[in-house]
């Protein structure tokens, strides 16, 4: 094992949750280094989350633990559970938290059901602490994943609206707004390169048109648009030097347009 638990959460800073999570991983590992990837995801925002841990998790090291609780539906019927995936681990709710990596990698998951694993004294609202905490922590101490619950094929997914792209070029939808207000869209480069090849596009989103594509926001005059292919490999729209969500005025889902040009 690596030793490494990562947390992504919706708790933000502001409250205790976070470090008493840490608290009680330390209290049964140690020596196990705790990273945070973001405590900032949007309160409830499933699928923020998944975008998050997705672009994350697989940087990190053989072995590598990652803790991810956004659960609006804690202390329902849905299930805690743990995955193994290309060596990484991943514990949180079942709800479509890990849709983007699932949909894209196989994955043993385990339904936690090992009471013996989680806190002594349980309440109905933090399983982030009585019951994930732990089990992240057991499982940074090498303990075997399957002794952690019982298998489980049906997990919940989410899926994205899927992008259009034909002759005349590619229709799709902003589906993430980063802290810079970045509009991170679901065009990835791959669809961009198989639809337009080497022809030039304009892109059209909320109100306004950016006549070409760059390679990075400070191709363009600060406080002017720009159209680029992201670290996430997926097309993107900022303003160099300012917000492109406040600026244009867009939010997550708004559509987007590119056009190829003759």
């Amino acid at each position: 094992m690596s030793r490494i638990i990562t947390l992504t959460t919706d708790f933000g800073t502001q409250d205790h949750y976070v470090s008493v999570m840490k608290a009680v991983m330390l209290g049964i590992t140690p020596t196990s280094r705790l990273i945070d990837i973001s405590h900032e995801i949007p309160p409830q925002d499933i699928m923020a989350g998944a975008w998050v841990i997705r672009n994350a998790a697989f940087q990190f090291p053989k072995g590598s633990v990652h803790l991810v609780v956004v659960d609006p539906g804690v202390g329902t019927d849905r299930h805690p559970i743990a995955l193994k995936i290309n060596d990484q681990y991943f514990v949180g709710p079942d709800n479509g938290i890990f849709s983007l990596i699932t949909n894209q990698f196989k994955y043993k998951a385990y339904k936690l059901n090992k009471p013996e694993y989680w806190l002594k004294d349980r309440s109905r609202t933090f399983h982030g602490r009585d019951i994930f905490s732990p089990v992240a922590a057991h499982l940074s101490e090498g303990v075997d994943i399957k002794q952690l619950g019982e298998p489980i094929k049906d997990l919940v997914s989410y899926h994205w609206a899927v992008p259009i792209g034909d002759k005349d070029g590619v229709q799709g939808w902003v589906i993430h707004i980063d802290r810079f207000g970045n509009l991170i869209t679901n065009i990835s480069e791959s669809l961009l390169e198989e639809t337009a090849g080497r022809r030039k596009v304009r892109v059209y989103v909320g109100n306004t048109i950016i006549d070409h594509m760059v390679n990075t926001f400070g191709d363009v005059e600060p406080g002017e648009p720009a159209a680029f292919i992201g670290s996430s490999g997926m097309l993107e729209v900022g303003i160099n030097k300012g917000n492109a969500a406040q600026m244009l005025g867009v939010d997550k889902g708004a559509q987007i347009s590119l056009v190829l040009q003759k």
